[in-house]
């Protein structure tokens, strides 16, 4: 077998691994690949979701680091180990017995053994005007990810179904002044006394809009009727929405639950289709930057074992049971 000290191929070349999304799951993958010596590339379509966030957290040795900086660092650590990366976006995969095509939206064509999609999610809003413009900002949905920014201060949470409760609850963690904007959403006795009980707030009525002060900060919500809840920041949950539309035709999975869309895979990665794996927010959506860093780091080392034992000619491992969401 010849082992891929460094990429020396060209676009017609066969590549062993294409991964497909360049965020904390894509790069991880990319970067434990080339250290495996496997001829890998990296397709890096842009736009990251945590891109509005002007920091990431909880990410040991690398607390608050800019999503830019941390997708800058991630790709010169594949590309410092033989990796290739490619800007452009996927227009379209193929499989037939030799792998998988790629096809690029600029006309290139790419072939490899297998493919890893690490292409995320993507957040469905509520269409209540002035939302938009500070979602990743002052509008949350994660208190591990902000909370600590959002301490001590007033917070809403925006019921989006019948578990924003929890999230109200949750952020009293880090602020004693929550208060849950119900939005039409109906609540249990039970619910709603647990609340009262650790002193949140709970308003009800219809969300109106989103307005901010002049300087363009948020400065909290109008409900339908013409009452303000004045606010520093908010938390909700959004809708998730697997990016799985480029695996259309390949016969994969796409899973729904209470939260939105998920890839399905079994605990390794696999997907139903050969050859194809998954890994970080596309098959995990509670996935944060670490856990997605650390399942590209998981999922890798998994093909990468696939690989090793198909080249010596013995069976491959079988799939393990689907992972239950």
């Amino acid at each position: 077998m010849t082992r891929h000290s460094e990429q020396d191929t060209t676009d017609t070349d066969r590549d062993e691994v294409i991964v497909i999304g360049a965020g904390a799951a894509g790069l991880s993958a990319g970067l434990t690949l080339a250290r495996a010596r496997r001829r890998v590339t990296v397709i890096d379509g842009g736009a990251p979701r945590n891109a509005p966030a002007a920091g990431i957290h909880g990410l040991i040795a690398a607390e608050g680091i800019s999503p830019a900086e941390y997708v800058a660092r991630g790709r010169a650590e594949v590309t410092g180990y033989g990796g290739r990366l490619i800007d452009g976006q996927v227009d379209r995969i193929t499989r037939d017995d030799d792998g998988f095509t790629i096809a690029l939206d600029d006309g290139t064509t790419l072939r490899s053994r297998t493919v890893l999609v690490a292409t995320g999610v993507r957040d469905d809003l509520p269409s209540i005007p002035g939302l938009h413009r500070h979602w990743g900002t002052a509008i949350l949905h994660c208190p591990y990810c902000h909370g600590w920014e959002a301490r001590d201060k007033r917070i809403g949470i925006l019921a989006t179904g019948p578990l924003s409760w929890m999230q109200a609850l949750m952020f009293h963690q880090w602020s004693d002044d929550v208060v849950l904007l119900a939005n039409g959403v109906d609540f249990s006795s039970d619910d709603l006394a647990t609340l009262d009980r650790v002193g949140v707030q709970v308003r009800t009525g219809l969300v109106e809009e989103v307005f901010d002060d002049p300087d363009g900060a948020l400065a909290g919500v109008r409900l339908v009727g013409g009452s303000a809840v004045d606010l520093d920041a908010i938390a909700m949950h959004s809708r998730i929405h697997a990016n799985t539309e480029i695996l259309a035709g390949l016969g994969v999975s796409v899973e729904e639950n209470e939260f939105g869309t998920y890839l399905a895979a079994d605990s390794d990665g696999r997907t139903g289709v050969p050859g194809l794996w998954a890994a970080g927010n596309i098959r995990d959506q509670m996935a944060q930057v670490t856990s997605s860093a650390a399942d590209g780091v998981f999922v890798a080392a998994r093909l990468n074992m696939d690989l090793i034992f198909t080249d010596a000619g013995r069976p491959v491992t079988p799939p393990r049971e689907p992972v239950r969401r």
